[in-house]
């Protein structure tokens, strides 16, 4: 008979927090609802089974692909406009 004299580690229920960030929590994130041509949905579903990757990280990582491409003039500009809507100094 199995000695159960030591209990095993018991995990927590449910996904671990999978912000961006170091203790930040998705479900904390505010939500944004777009409306994509059906071939967009289904390729955005792929790319995140494909890379393993939840779909909103798939699409933050486009956005920072085209702000990247972006010229540097046009860079800064969307620097400066989402540190006033933001309301901080550095995004």
């Amino acid at each position: 008979m199995a000695d159960r004299t030591t209990r095993p580690t018991r995990r927590r229920v449910g996904r671990p927090p999978a912000g961006a960030r170091e203790g930040e929590k998705v479900k904390d994130y505010p939500q944004l609802s777009i409306r994509v041509p059906n071939e967009f949905k289904a390729r955005l579903s792929a790319l995140s089974v494909v890379t393993g990757l939840a779909q909103w990280r798939v699409i933050v990582e486009a956005i920072n692909c085209f702000f990247q491409d972006l010229p540097d003039q046009d860079r800064e500009i969307v620097d400066g406009l989402s540190r006033q809507l933001l309301g901080v100094d550095g995004v």
